[in-house]
């Protein structure tokens, strides 16, 4: 797959992040964080 490891990459940030934070908070929120996860890479 081309994008495979990219893909990986942001899902198990998007379930780092979610398992961080859990329910309620707004769409922005989560983004934010998720790039702030992405970055630490």
């Amino acid at each position: 797959m081309k994008y495979a490891e990219i893909t990986k990459q942001i899902l198990a940030g998007a379930f780092k992040v979610h398992s961080a934070l859990g329910n309620g908070f707004q769409e922005v929120i989560y983004q934010r964080a998720l790039e702030i996860e992405m970055r630490r890479g």
